[in-house]
């Protein structure tokens, strides 16, 4: 009867333990707001998929800390003030941990005037511009900014003899700042910039009158600073046009997205620039990962593996990381220290790194070319 009663009591104080520890355990939630139909709608849901894949892998391997992770979409169409809104709903109805996977220039500009971060003490961690953003308290980039893009994309052309170049650039609150760091990048290599035009940001319309001002001036090479689907529709008409440039895009200038409008033709020797690894080439641990995740997802994943989706999958991880490093007890205080105290994360080939005033967390930049068959050549 002692025995039976002894068994009794241990039963029952590892049962209380057990719901002690199901009771701390959390369901983590990261919201994302983007344009997931519209122009970037297939480069906004690659990004979404590869951080699903980030978080599906931690819940797999039972969470971190006892803790699992939800992702919560909501489409903004590529509207600043849906996106606005999408956020204020999801902050309300879903009271997500951390936010990720927004695009656009306007979008974070609303975002981040609206001082909607600051008063929910939310971090955002992972997003796409084709602007020099200054730093931002909780603004974490998982990748090297277009500044240190523009620096790559200029020493190469310098070292190779092309020394007149040209720029096309998204006319907004950004294009300033934009202009004076490629002023300076140009001045420092004893280049000059020939000639610049601009589109409406947020379109893909590129008027004729654009077109013009780079066949007349005759630059070298022509730096894209802008959507994938501007940067489409404006390479269409230099070409249809007779502009010879070298063209040189940043990596906001998706091969995936370019491909839907133009022929391998059109494509041939544009170079672009990227900021994570190759997702088409296995080279690393990271690239082996999100290639083996993307093969043996269920369901299968609805938008065909990229670049959009390996840098959602690299922001997902730091993510999961920095839920990990925060400990048991869930806070988005404590998730904003975690990232904070982010050094040297190093993702299998890529490394990330934050720290007070330094919120953009890599610079990895390398030039691809896209060749003759229409795909991607380091």
């Amino acid at each position: 009867m002692m025995r039976i009663q002894s068994m009794v009591r241990v039963l029952g104080t590892a049962s209380v333990m057990a719901a002690s520890l199901a009771a701390g355990a959390a369901q983590i939630v990261v919201g994302q707001v983007a344009p997931l139909s519209g122009l970037e709608g297939t480069q906004a849901r690659a990004y979404s998929a590869g951080i699903q894949l980030a978080l599906d892998k931690a819940n797999k391997a039972g969470g971190v800390n006892g803790h699992t992770f939800t992702l919560v979409r909501k489409d903004d169409g590529g509207r600043p003030a849906d996106t606005l809104a999408g956020t204020k709903q999801l902050l309300s109805e879903n009271r997500p941990l951390v936010l990720a996977g927004y695009f656009g220039d306007r979008q974070i500009g609303e975002l981040v005037g609206s001082g909607l971060l600051e008063k929910e003490k939310i971090p955002l961690v992972g997003y796409r511009v084709n602007e020099i953003r200054p730093e931002t308290p909780l603004l974490y980039s998982v990748r090297a900014n277009l500044r240190d893009e523009i620096n790559k994309i200029t020493e190469h052309l310098v070292t190779v003899g092309v020394t007149r170049l040209g720029l096309f650039y998204p006319d907004g609150a950004g294009a300033a700042t934009l202009l004076a760091a490629m002023e300076e990048a140009v001045k420092a290599r004893n280049a000059k910039l020939t000639a610049k035009a601009t589109y409406v940001q947020g379109t893909n319309k590129v008027p004729n009158a654009v077109v013009d001002v780079f066949i007349a001036a005759a630059p070298q090479a022509i730096i894209i600073v802008s959507s994938g689907a501007a940067a489409a529709a404006f390479i269409e008409k230099y070409r249809l046009d007779g502009g010879t440039a070298q063209l040189f895009a940043h990596s906001g200038a998706d091969i995936e997205q370019i491909s839907q409008r133009l022929g391998e033709e059109q494509m041939k020797g544009v170079a672009i620039t990227q900021v994570t690894p190759n997702p088409y080439k296995v080279s690393g641990r990271l690239s082996k990962e999100l290639s083996d995740l993307v093969r043996t997802a269920t369901p299968k994943i609805e938008v065909p593996l990229s670049y959009a989706m390996m840098e959602g999958y690299i922001a997902g991880s730091v993510i999961v990381e920095a839920a990990r490093r925060m400990g048991p007890k869930v806070s988005r205080e404590g998730l904003v220290g975690a990232l904070d105290g982010l050094d040297n994360f190093d993702l299998g080939g890529y490394k990330v790194g934050f720290r007070p005033g330094m919120r953009a967390g890599s610079k990895f930049v390398e030039l691809t070319i896209i060749t003759d068959t229409g795909r991607i050549r380091q």
